[in-house]
């Protein structure tokens, strides 16, 4: 059994809380050429970015992913601390001040009121207790990317049963082009011989072997049997594709190039309404298949 087919379309969250810290994974992937990654960390966990390039790789092919990060570090204890190099520069202008002046020195209460003297700081958090926290940080990236494969394949299966049923109707009107083209030899000679009645007033005077010439070298150009083979072998060949699933969406975009090229020749070839009607509706069919193709990685 071939591997599922993935679209390039997805998004992913995942979340985690350790030590009074929570953060959340959010990711988002649209259709790309190639794999390409937009990724945003909070200051200090920039080690995370090659962290989340390297495992895009390692399980997509193509698309272009944006990935942010979030964390809330509210909950953590911080306590109130002296600066101790703005309080050493203080006490001793403070003083002099005073002196100077002959004036009150200045009291405990206001040196501390002083900006800079008393400061807000995070306590810091045990090496052992940082690492653990970016080890549960990591797994939440992996369950982010995990599920963005599981929204991709689902979307890839509705993907899959779109084109195959577009395939289908590929095939269907190939088999009418088919039926069409078998009477198109009879119905040629039957324009050309009224044409040329009308034309001259006695069709004696041209030969029966400058006739079947004429007649041939018509039906020669109008023959669509090669385009109408090949179209049969791209539904075959895009058809395993699809079976086999996997990374395919650059052969069948190829294909479908190669499905816009055979309808077109037909249409240029026919000389026939209802061949020529097929033809669009083909072209028509090959467009749609080509939208849902865009989609595939």
């Amino acid at each position: 059994m071939g591997k599922a087919i993935a679209s390039m379309t997805g998004f992913a969250r995942a979340e985690g809380e350790y030590g009074g810290t929570t953060w959340s994974w959010e990711l988002k992937s649209v259709n790309g050429k190639n794999l390409d990654a937009r990724c945003r960390v909070p200051n200090g966990f920039e080690i995370l970015d090659a962290k989340v390039r390297s495992a895009l790789a390692k399980n997509f092919k193509r698309g272009n992913f944006h990935i942010n990060l979030v964390i809330d570090n509210k909950q953590k204890s911080v306590k109130l601390q002296v600066n101790e190099e703005i309080l050493q520069q203080v006490i001793p202008l403070a003083t002099r001040i005073s002196n100077d002046l002959d004036a009150v020195a200045p009291s405990i209460d206001g040196i501390l009121n002083l900006r800079g003297v008393l400061e807000l700081v995070e306590e810091e958090e045990a090496q052992d207790e940082a690492d653990t926290r970016m080890g549960l940080i990591e797994t939440s990236l992996k369950d982010a990317i995990d599920a963005m494969k599981r929204t991709r394949c689902e979307e890839g299966a509705r993907l899959g049963e779109i084109a195959s049923s577009q395939l289908d109707d590929i095939d269907r009107l190939q088999k009418e082009a088919a039926k069409l083209a078998a009477t198109q030899p009879a119905a040629i000679q039957g324009r050309f011989n009224k044409q040329l009645t009308e034309l001259l007033s006695d069709t004696s005077t041209v030969s029966e072997e400058r006739l079947a010439q004429e007649i041939a070298i018509l039906v020669t150009k109008a023959d669509i049997r090669e385009e109408l083979d090949r179209l049969a072998a791209h539904v075959a060949a895009a058809r395993e594709l699809l079976k086999n699933g996997g990374p395919c969406g650059r052969r069948l975009d190829f294909l479908c190039q190669e499905f816009n090229r055979e309808a077109n020749t037909l249409c240029s070839k026919s000389s026939d309404v209802a061949l020529t009607t097929i033809g669009i509706e083909l072209k028509a069919t090959i467009e749609q298949l080509r939208e849902q193709i865009q989609n595939v990685e």
